[in-house]
């Protein structure tokens, strides 16, 4: 009876083991095959933002290296991590990506009010896409002030509202930056996106219109939109005629990196597929062009290069934690 029960037990575990092995060789063929099905790349800001529209220009060349489908989804709300939070518990298999914004992932995690449970820990580079300098801007008929150092002597006796996309934001850095600084008195208005930040200072609802540099582009070309200041060390090749804020004698510097990124744990072969076509749709020149065509720089960096990019923002906010009040 025991040689029985023995004999059936070798039996049991040799077909599980083949099955095993057989799972294995699916899983690895599986790899080999990735992608076979539509990709999402989740993009947590409204639809028209830079960040959706660097997207969206991308999209039709990562495309083309996949050789499947990539549908872009907005995911709006929460400074950009209602999207994050969708992305971070995704199932790692490479079909749900999505674009990082810096400093907004980092400050939305770091904010102890909102009491996030995510992190960077829990998400791989794909690579960088875009850095893009923040800027000032005013409607073209205001009459207030014209430029930047006359704004700044109005905002130390009067209160004006500024746009910003979320509590640590880029724009809401600059914001903060200022009135730490030169003693303004800025008051941040929040919204989901550019395209929403955009309406309401063209309005009339908000004085003040702070976004990055390719965002409104469009605006400054058709002069609907004055930019008083590029929040950089040197001046926009998309606006050369607009001083750096340091040219104007106001220590402001800030930018908004742009990225792609997946959930932790995925494929080492699911990851390189990714990454390689990554690098591939960003240096496309045909790409490049097109995101000059509309004011955003190009500025690819490895995935691994990325994070490393993103940790050092981490710490350059954690820097900034008593501006904050965090």
């Amino acid at each position: 009876m025991k040689k029985f029960i023995l004999l059936a037990f070798m039996v049991v575990l040799s077909v599980a083991m083949a099955a095993c092995g057989k799972d294995s060789d699916q899983a690895g063929k599986a790899d080999a095959d990735f992608p076979k099905k539509p990709i999402t790349l989740i993009v947590p800001w409204s639809a028209g933002g830079g960040t959706d529209t660097g997207a969206r220009l991308l999209q039709p060349y990562l495309e083309d290296e996949l050789g499947v489908t990539v549908n872009v989804v907005n995911k709006t709300g929460g400074g950009g991590w209602v999207g994050w939070n969708e992305l971070a518990n995704a199932k790692s298999d490479g079909y749900t990506i999505g674009l990082a914004n810096s400093p907004h992932i980092i400050t939305g995690y770091m904010n102890p009010t909102l009491k996030r449970d995510k992190s960077l820990d829990d998400f791989v580079g794909l690579g960088m896409h875009v850095i893009d300098p923040d800027i000032i801007a005013i409607r073209k008929d205001e009459n207030r002030f014209s430029t930047i150092e006359e704004l700044v002597a109005y905002a130390k006796d009067n209160k004006l509202t500024v746009t910003a996309t979320g509590e640590g934001t880029d724009e809401h850095l600059v914001i903060l930056s200022f009135n730490k600084k030169y003693g303004t008195q800025l008051e941040a208005v929040h919204f989901d996106g550019a395209a929403e930040s955009r309406a309401a200072v063209l309005g009339g609802h908000v004085d003040l219109l702070v976004a990055n540099a390719g965002e409104v582009l469009s605006l400054y070309k058709d002069k609907e939109i004055k930019v008083l200041g590029v929040a950089a060390s040197k001046r926009s090749e998309f606006m050369e005629d607009v001083p750096t804020f340091e040219e104007s004698g106001f220590e402001i510097y800030q930018e908004s990196s742009r990225g792609l990124i997946a959930p932790k744990g995925l494929d080492p072969e699911v990851l390189a597929k990714l990454q390689s076509a990554l690098e591939k749709a960003v240096t496309n020149e045909e790409h490049i062009q097109k995101m000059a065509d509309l004011g955003y720089g190009v500025n690819y960096e490895n995935g691994e290069d990325y994070m490393d990019i993103l940790k050092k923002d981490e710490e350059a906010v954690i820097d900034l934690k008593d501006l904050l009040g965090w």
